[in-house]
């Protein structure tokens, strides 16, 4: 117990000795303040660290020369459902239909322009209300605004370009609202209805067509289907005109066989004619020699 106790106390006095010298003191606020800062700093170092791990975007790829800040391609505009143009469609009316020619004579007439003393088939749909008033005009579908005229005989006209080569035009309008390369979506008020000198007498109204590849088709076959329906109808024409084609050459195939089928029977008839007339000119002449 003795020994300890000398210990403790020769320790005790050596310490008191070390804190009685001048640097004694500073010396310990020096390294205190080394430990506290270098503490800090550790903390702060592993605490940034952190923080840049939950900022890494795991679901990115860097792929060179990909930009990212292009506008984004909306994939389901080609199944959006082609609608009609007039924005209360109930309370309005179909002044004058498209032109069909496979229709019925009554429904053609109908379908009739009446211009500068001709008659020219409609090749959209006139819509107009039932009162005569003027009403908003809508996009049928999105797309981007590619023409923007003010045509005097038709009543101003607006092109909206969509996907597969397929067009919109809006005709006989006013008060328009869009202006070339202005995107816009399926429903957005486009212009209003107005009148046109090449069709006074529908009154006001607006004409509509649907476009494929610059040709107009009708757009009773087309509402309430997708923009892909116009793409396999340009298909179904395509086999159809290949099914009328191999039809045709089948047909021109069977006549000729034909043709050198009578061309033989011409031929061995001839043959058979002139053996005929050989043999009577061998007896003719047998009947002359014994005379």
């Amino acid at each position: 117990m003795r020994e300890e106790e000398k210990k403790r106390s020769s320790q005790n006095s050596s310490f008191k000795r070390f804190l009685k010298k001048r640097w004694a003191f500073p010396a310990i606020y020096i390294a205190a303040a080394a430990i506290i800062l270098t503490g800090v700093l550790w903390y702060q170092n592993a605490f940034n660290n952190a923080a840049d791990t939950d900022n890494v975007d795991y679901n990115a790829t860097d792929i060179p020369g990909k930009k990212y800040n292009e506008p984004a391609v909306e994939v389901n505009r080609s199944m959006e459902n082609i609608l009609s143009p007039v924005k209360n469609a109930e309370a309005a009316e179909v002044k004058r239909d498209f032109y069909n020619m496979n229709g019925k004579s009554e429904e053609q007439e109908a379908a009739l322009v009446f211009y500068n003393n001709q008659y020219h088939p409609n090749t959209g749909i006139d819509y107009g209300m039932k009162d005569g008033e003027t009403f908003d005009v809508v996009a049928s579908l999105s797309g981007t605004v590619t023409k923007v005229d003010e045509d005097v005989l038709l009543g101003n006209v607006i092109v909206i370009e969509h996907d597969n080569g397929i067009e919109t035009l809006y005709q006989s309008v006013k008060d328009i609202s869009v202006e070339v390369g202005d995107e816009v979506k399926q429903g957005n008020v486009i212009a209003k209805a107005g009148e046109s000198i090449f069709d006074e007498e529908t009154g006001v109204h607006v004409h509509f067509e649907i476009r494929k590849d610059g040709q107009a088709v009708n757009p009773n076959d087309f509402f309430q289907k997708p923009l892909s329906s116009l793409q396999e109808f340009k298909q179904a024409d395509d086999t159809k005109a290949t099914k009328e084609k191999k039809v045709e050459e089948d047909k021109t195939s069977e006549d000729k066989s034909d043709k050198d089928s009578s061309n033989d029977e011409e031929k061995d008839s001839e043959d058979k004619s002139n053996n005929d007339t050989e043999e009577n000119s061998k007896e003719s002449s047998k009947e002359s020699s014994n005379a």
